[in-house]
C-alpha cells in the first residue's frame, strides 16, 4: 500500500491531538494511556511515533491545543465587542460580550464537560505536580499568559475601559478558582453557589449587575 500523504499524516496527527486534548481535560495525563488516545482518533497505536516524540510531547501539544481553543473564544468575543469599545451611536442589545463569557465559564454546563472546559482548570493539578522545564509545565504556562492576554481584550471596567494585565490575572485566577472548587464539590449545594456568587461578583464589578 502506498505511503500516507504528507496531507494525511498531518491530519492523523491533528485528531490524535483533539482526542488528548479532550481525554486529559477529562480524566488527568496520568489516567490516559497512548493506545487510549490513538483509539479515541481511530488510529492504531504503531503510528503514534511517527508524530510524537512521547506521551509528555502529545500532552504538551494537547494542552496548547486546548488552551489555544479557550483563547480563540475570547478574540471572538472580543470582535464582537469592537463597535462600542469604537464608540457605536447605540449599545448592542443584551449582555455585554464580557457578561456573556462569565454566564458560559461560570455555568454548570462548562463545570460537567471538562473535556470540552478550560484548560487552565482542567490540567492544574497535573502541571502542578510537573517539573519546570517540563514540556507540559512549559505549555501551561504559557497557556495562561495567552488566556490573560484574551481575559485583558475582554474584560471591561464598570466605565467601559479595558482592563490591564495584572487585573487580567486576577480575573482569571478567581474564574479558575472558582471552577476548581465548584467542580470539587459538584453535587453539594454549595458548588451551585460559588457559580452564582463569582458570577454575580464580576458582572457586578463590570457594571452589568444591579
Amino acid at each position: 500500500m502506498p505511503r500516507a500523504s504528507r496531507a494525511d499524516a498531518e491530519r492523523h496527527r491533528e485528531q490524535v491531538v483533539a482526542a488528548a486534548s479532550r481525554l486529559v481535560r477529562e480524566h488527568g495525563a496520568d489516567q490516559v494511556s497512548v493506545p487510549q488516545v490513538m483509539a479515541a482518533a481511530g488510529l492504531t497505536h504503531g503510528g503514534f511515533y511517527r508524530h510524537f516524540a512521547s506521551k509528555d510531547d502529545l500532552v504538551a501539544q494537547a494542552a496548547t491545543a486546548a488552551f489555544a481553543e479557550r483563547r480563540a473564544a475570547l478574540d471572538a468575543l472580543a470582535e464582537q465587542d469592537t463597535p462600542a469599545r469604537e464608540g457605536a451611536e447605540a449599545e448592542p442589545p443584551g449582555p455585554s460580550p464580557w457578561a456573556a463569557f462569565l454566564a458560559g465559564y461560570l455555568s454548570a454546563p462548562h463545570r460537567d464537560n471538562p473535556g470540552l472546559g478550560c484548560a487552565a482548570v482542567a490540567l492544574a493539578a497535573d502541571a502542578g505536580r510537573a517539573r519546570p522545564g517540563d514540556p507540559l509545565h512549559t505549555a501551561y504556562a504559557e497557556g495562561l499568559r495567552e488566556l490573560a492576554a484574551g481575559v485583558a481584550g475582554l474584560a471591561r471596567t464598570p466605565g467601559g475601559e479595558g482592563v490591564d494585565e495584572n487585573r487580567a490575572l486576577a480575573e482569571l485566577s478567581t474564574l479558575v478558582g472558582a471552577l476548581v472548587l465548584s467542580r470539587a464539590s459538584a453535587g453539594e449545594e454549595i458548588s451551585e453557589r460559588i457559580l452564582s456568587a463569582v458570577l454575580d461578583r464580576l458582572t457586578r464589578e463590570e457594571g452589568t449587575g444591579d
